[in-house]
């Protein structure tokens, strides 16, 4: 799913919307004179700047004199029904950008191409995980890889400081909950996370080796309620408790980067863009901003984070296979996949190029989680569950003092109609 962020996750791009169109000229039926192809491209908005789609742009057309390139940009809000109609007509678009966690529902219909025989082509042995795996569908690979973000920390360097916290040896869980405990005096909230940030829960349930739901015998069943996803709901709580976050609502309300912004907060989950956001509201705090990864368990992994971001894929009705595909080459690969880390403040789709960001303080926290990342149950039925999300009530009731398994239980036998269900 697209980070702007999930949940109805805030936005996770600053940056400025693309424009909706290319340096090339409009067609009527996609054929440009002098025996070229052109092919329409489908990206959402705010995915990239004006000034890196249009350098794209001319930099593809340029490489490949005989494609032509018709960018048009695409909103969020009922981007679903529109690419599930547009698939289903003799009209779709040839490239479709989409987020990661969308591929299924669109792979399901039968609307996409396959492109498993394309993988090692594309280096996708060094893929993202987050991005990788639910870009496939039933053994088959129909989404490309194309960016990635994701959760850091970003705190307060004065008031560690003041703490007497150094962050960079802050790489543990039990390292992070002492770092809270010391910057949680005062007037100072050593953290503020609300009660419903499920995404953040996803992590720690991951680190303990738990999930949010498996798959046997082609039904789903919700597993919030095993003892790996209690330990992990364990951990959001004595987090949690380190704050005054409200237990019934989520990081959207009210807005976390607000509340950050009054000055009494140390530490908030959020992808980098937070910052800005954060500043934007007291510029005071400027230049007193920084950002780490999550910590794992252990100083030698990281903790696990749900990857957003989006994925490319052909649909099966484009007549112009060789073409869009050329376009996913290009665009996915090492070359343009730096440029556009740099340019946006992206973690690239492939954990070898991480030093793409090296220079990027908020970036590279991200490729930190990114590597160890991962998302949603890959399933076109897991929509369903967050339609009314049973995992943010059953952390307010776990956060107010209701018992956790039993609570467990009823969110897991949840997710687990609304997943057979929805699919």
């Amino acid at each position: 799913m697209k980070l702007r962020l999930l949940a109805g996750m805030s936005v996770l791009l600053m940056t400025a919307g693309l424009s909706a169109c290319s340096s090339s000229s409009d067609t009527s039926d996609g054929a440009s004179a002098g025996g070229k192809t052109t092919i329409d491209v489908w990206l959402m908005r705010d995915s990239v700047s004006a000034q890196f789609q249009n350098e794209f742009v001319k930099g593809f057309e340029t490489a490949h004199p005989d494609i032509r390139v018709k960018v048009q940009i695409q909103e969020w809000d009922g981007i679903g029904e529109k690419v599930t109609a547009a698939l289903a007509s003799n009209d779709a678009p040839d490239v479709i950008e989409t987020g990661n966690t969308q591929v299924a529902q669109f792979a399901q219909s039968g609307g996409l191409l396959d492109l498993s025989d394309k993988v090692d082509e594309l280096g996708g042995q060094n893929w993202l995980t987050g991005l990788a795996e639910p870009g496939a569908y039933e053994g088959k690979q129909y989404g490309i890889p194309y960016y990635a973000a994701n959760r850091v920390v970003v705190y307060r360097t004065d008031l560690f400081k003041e703490a007497g916290v150094d962050a960079a040896t802050v790489k543990t869980r039990d390292q992070w909950l002492a770092a809270t405990r010391k910057l949680n005096t005062g007037g100072t909230q050593g953290i503020y996370l609300p009660g419903q940030m499920w995404f953040a829960l996803a992590g720690f349930v991951w680190d303990e080796g738990g999930d949010l739901a498996t798959e046997s015998g082609g039904e789903w069943k919700g597993t919030l309620d095993t003892p790996e996803a209690i330990r992990g709901m364990n951990f959001y709580k004595q987090l949690q408790t380190l704050g005054k976050g409200p237990r019934d609502s989520d990081e959207a309300e009210p807005p976390q980067a607000e509340v950050m912004a009054k000055g009494q907060v140390a530490q908030i989950i959020s992808t980098p863009g937070g910052a800005n956001t954060v500043i934007e509201n007291n510029p005071e705090l400027k230049g007193k901003l920084a950002f780490f990864p999550i910590p794992g368990k252990t100083a030698e992994k990281p903790g696990a984070v749900f990857t957003g971001g989006s994925d490319l894929v052909i649909p099966t009705v484009s007549g112009k296979h060789d073409a869009a595909y050329t376009f996913i080459k290009e665009l996915t690969g090492d070359t343009w996949q730096k440029k556009l880390a740099v340019a946006m403040s992206y973690v690239p789709n492939k954990t070898t190029l991480a030093d793409a960001v090296a220079g990027d303080p908020g970036a590279s926290a991200m490729a930190v989680g990114a590597a160890v990342g991962r998302a949603t149950p890959n399933t076109p039925g897991w929509a369903a569950v967050e339609a009314k999300n049973p995992i943010k009530d059953y952390m307010t009731a776990v956060l107010t003092g209701s018992n956790a398994q039993q609570e467990a239980t009823t969110a897991s036998d949840a997710i687990t109609t609304a997943m057979n269900s929805g699919s």
